[in-house]
């Protein structure tokens, strides 16, 4: 098919969501990442969603809403801690892991009886919501694996001609997809995948917050998806990814020697440590807020130089912070050097 690039006009916008109101996919901006949509009651749609991205069935997709009034459409129960959760960090980049109702289908929630919800900030992506009249399932807008678009140009170059528009909205300004959370008890939720709202944040509405192992470690075999980003590699550029812990100058040096072999081997450090090395590199950011913004970014842009190997200079895991070093971790299938 034709993959139309709609702007964010209120004319475009009333394009795209007649589009999704007729069981079409649009990848759509949001503040984390772009999003791929479709009627998240409409199983032929969504499972459009997942052939686009080459997405294994069991890896739940989260459905965005644009009102927190819309929590009941979608969820069958919504314990009071879940509004509490909403009112503090809604709109904005927080999924809710909730019992779904009936008419959410199984191919939306990965076959789980529960749903992610979550309500966008970005104002593209709650009016096409509102003007579309349904809840939108939208995983990010990517070839399953590969890493997410933070620009409509990073949507065109996986989904052209599979799907049947893209909205540019701009750059996103987060980077990286929203966190996670199940509620556990009525004082204690559990991060499944971190992101831009941090356990420190959490902490201050709930008094328990534990960070799931599946973060930062491989999930046993058998064990149940329940989040999106929790058992496959995500995230991976074509070039062989090496997450690398340690001070500057252990890793320089491991790095200049790797180079020394020939091989096509670059750097993705911090900001102002290019000009200390003779490696090929590109930075992410001097921050753990601009590394989350600029990670994905950069991790396509070292597949367009031709890289081969690359060795990361790994983040602090606390904060935004844990969220890179999560996505990295993944992106290097969990291969990391400690120097």
């Amino acid at each position: 098919m034709e993959t139309k690039l709609l702007s964010d006009s209120a004319g475009d916008l009333l394009i795209a969501a007649e589009l999704l109101k007729n069981g079409n996919v649009v990848g759509i901006p949001t503040e984390t990442v772009y999003g791929l949509a479709a009627d998240a009651r409409d199983p032929d749609a969504v499972r459009r969603v997942f052939m686009a991205k080459g997405r294994p069935a069991d890896n739940p997709l989260i459905v965005h809403i644009a009102e927190i009034s819309q929590l009941e459409e979608v969820a069958s129960w919504v314990p009071e801690l879940a509004y509490m959760l909403a009112k503090q960090f809604w709109p904005g980049p927080l999924t809710l892991i909730l019992p779904k109702r009936d008419d959410i289908p199984a191919i939306t929630s990965g076959g789980l009886d529960t749903v992610g919800i979550r309500m966008p900030s970005h104002p593209v992506a709650r009016a096409l919501i509102q003007m579309a009249g349904v809840p939108l399932a939208a995983p990010s807008a990517n070839l399953s694996g590969y890493p997410s678009p933070t620009k409509a140009s990073h949507v065109l170059r996986d989904m052209q001609g599979k799907i049947a528009a893209i909205v540019d909205g701009g750059s996103c300004e987060v980077g990286v997809e929203s966190t996670v959370i199940s509620i556990e008890t009525e004082n204690s939720v559990r991060i499944l995948r971190p992101g831009y709202v941090t356990k420190e944040m959490l902490e201050e509405i709930v008094p328990n917050v534990a960070l799931d192992p599946a973060i930062l470690h491989q999930l046993q075999e058998g064990q149940a998806v329940r989040s999106p980003g929790m058992k496959y590699r995500h995230y991976s550029p074509k070039a062989h990814v090496v997450l690398v812990e340690g001070e500057w100058e252990a890793f320089a040096a491991m790095v200049e020697a790797q180079n020394s072999m020939g091989n096509a081997v670059y750097a993705l450090v911090f900001d102002g440590e290019e000009h200390k090395t003779t490696v090929p590199c590109l930075t992410y950011g001097a921050n753990a807020q601009e590394e989350a913004q600029q990670i994905f970014s950069k991790l396509r842009e070292l597949d367009d130089i031709g890289a081969c190997l690359v060795y990361v200079r790994a983040p602090k895991p606390e904060g935004v912070g844990l969220a890179v070093y999560n996505r990295l971790i993944r992106a290097a299938g969990f291969e990391v050097i400690q120097v």
